[in-house]
Order: structure tokens, then sequence, then C-alpha cells
């Protein structure tokens, strides 16, 4: 397909990438009422699911998923629930494991790469909670996650008709190669202090599965994939995980509408995470690629993000709404 044309402009401060970053991180407020929902997976582990709901019934749904160590009171996760919730459409913020406040129960949790959740998600809004039409949107980590399912050649419950993607690092490896750059390193430092902060109480759980001599070997976050991420999830090694989950080799195998849209200036992405040859080869893909946004930072108007603007656009336009 054609790329889209962005038609995004911010107010001057924060066409700035870090501003935006930092702001959209840090400092939006988004008030949303959820419930929340304990599910009991397929491996005896549990997932907290948050609840938002239209004022209207309905039997359409949103699924939401966070970006790295998120969770689902995130503003980029919240805002857009509560976009489609005014909109008569139910939202799902999906917490992964571990990231719900309360440790999950396995010694492996979550990674870029990890599907089978989402399917079990969302055989739970169908088969128990009766939706009709699902559409899936994730930020970061969580885009990666909702494109590698769409692609990997399952046969998709027919209620799924669209995905969104946002701040994609669709090639895993590049990505994790800018925010091992100068240019990232507050990022790059704070992701990491909140994962090895989560892997102590790993180690607390499980003392026989990494020892404290491995635990200080990690210094970036490549060595946290290397020590947890890939030992826990069945990989060989960070490279290993970072090639057989990236998103980038899945896309040419998507069949329903998804779009993408990774700001050019986000400073986390690398130039393999522009798919421009997979978005003109796919015609149910699409790629939009803003000049300004950063990471997640689509500041737009009345505290709502320019990125949820066009899911809701794109949702409305490509499929029966």
């Amino acid at each position: 397909m054609p790329l889209i044309e962005p038609n995004y402009n911010p107010p001057f401060y924060f066409k700035n990438g870090f501003v935006s970053t930092v702001y959209s991180g840090l400092i939006r407020k988004v008030k949303l009422d959820q419930e929340r929902e304990r599910i009991t997976l397929s491996d005896g582990d549990f997932l907290d699911l948050d609840w938002s709901y239209s004022q209207t019934e309905t039997k359409k749904l949103i699924i939401l998923l966070h970006g790295l160590e998120g969770h689902g009171q995130r503003p980029y996760i919240t805002g857009p629930a509560k976009l489609f919730n005014e909109n008569g459409v139910d939202a799902l913020c999906v917490n992964f494991r571990g990231c719900s406040g309360e440790q999950n129960l396995k010694y492996y949790s979550y990674h870029s790469g990890s599907t089978a959740d989402l399917d079990e998600v969302i055989r739970h809004a169908i088969v128990v909670k009766k939706y009709e039409a699902i559409y899936l949107k994730g930020i970061s980590l969580g885009a990666n996650v909702i494109l590698k399912y769409l692609g990997e050649g399952r046969e998709l419950w027919p209620q799924v008709k669209a995905g969104i993607a946002v701040s994609v690092p669709c090639s895993l490896w590049g990505s994790c190669q800018e925010l091992h750059k100068i240019k990232n390193k507050l990022f790059h430092d704070r992701f990491l202090m909140d994962l090895l902060k989560r892997l102590k109480e790993k180690r607390r759980q499980f003392p026989q599965a990494l020892s404290l001599q491995e635990m200080n070997r990690i210094k970036t976050l490549k060595d946290f994939d290397d020590v947890y991420t890939a030992r826990a999830h069945g990989f060989k090694d960070a490279l290993d995980y970072y090639e057989k989950s990236s998103c980038l080799q899945f896309l040419p195998y998507i069949k329903i509408p998804a779009l993408i849209i990774n700001a050019l200036n986000d400073s986390f992405l690398s130039p393999e995470c522009y798919p421009v040859k997979e978005a003109k080869n796919n015609m149910h893909l699409y790629l939009e690629m803003t000049k300004y946004g950063g990471h997640s930072g689509f500041i737009y108007r009345k505290n709502f993000y320019y990125n949820e603007k066009r899911a809701l656009e794109f949702i409305q336009l490509k499929t029966p709404f």
C-alpha cells in the first residue's frame, strides 16, 4: 500500500523528541475508572486485566498492550482506552505477567515476542465475554507483540478486525543498539533499574534459577536479555531472542488491516524499524512515519494523542465499525 502521509504538527516545544517522550512518560495524567479481573492461564500462571467501558452497551472491544516495564494504568494505555470508551468501544488494558503490582508465579514472565498470552486474552474476550469485534493496539514492546501475533501464521479469530502498532521496535537488535548509545543513557538506565528490581524479586522466588554472580554480571539491557530474558524463555542468547522475536520478518504475512505509526525522531528506533518495503508490498499493512512524536510522545489536543486519534480513525475507515 502507499505510505500514509502524516498530518501531525505538535506545538513547537513538543517537536523535540526527548521532550515529548519524557513529558508523555512522566507528566501526562489520564483519569479513567477501571475494573480489574484476574484470569488463570493455561500454564497455571495469571494475568490481571483492567477493564473500562463505553456508556452504551457494545460488542466491540479494544485490547491494549503496554511497553517494557509498563502496566495497565500508564497514560499511553489509559488515553486510548478513554477515547475508545467515549466512542462506543469497551477497552481492556492488559498487564503483562509480573507487571500488575504482583509477581507472577513462574520464573519466566513476558518478552517482546511472547504472543501466547495475547491469544489467551483474545479467547477470553470472545468465549467468556462474547465480544464480536476486537481491535488490537500496542505501544513499543506491546506493538511488536501485536504485529508478530498477526503475522505468525496462526488462524486468527474472525472477531479480530485490525491492529495498530505505535513506536514499534520492528528490529529488536537495531533498537537495542540505539538504546545503548549515549543519547539514550537516561532511558537505558531507567529501564535497567526497573528490570533489575523485578529480577531481584524473581531471584527470591527462584533462588536456584539465578546466582548472585550472574545477577552482578548485568550492566546493560543486552546483559539482562542474555542472563534472564533469553534463558528464561528458551532462547540461546540475547541475539537469538532478538532475531526470533522481531516483528519485521512477520509483516509480509499480516492479512488484516494493520497500521504502524513510528516517529522519525524516535531515538529508540534504528533505520530497520521503519518497514517501508514491507508496507509497500503488503496491501493490508499501512505505515505512517511522522516527523515528530519521539517515543510514544504524539502530543495532540485535549489530552488525547495523535496516535490515539489515528487509531480510532483507522478502525472506523478499515473495518465495519
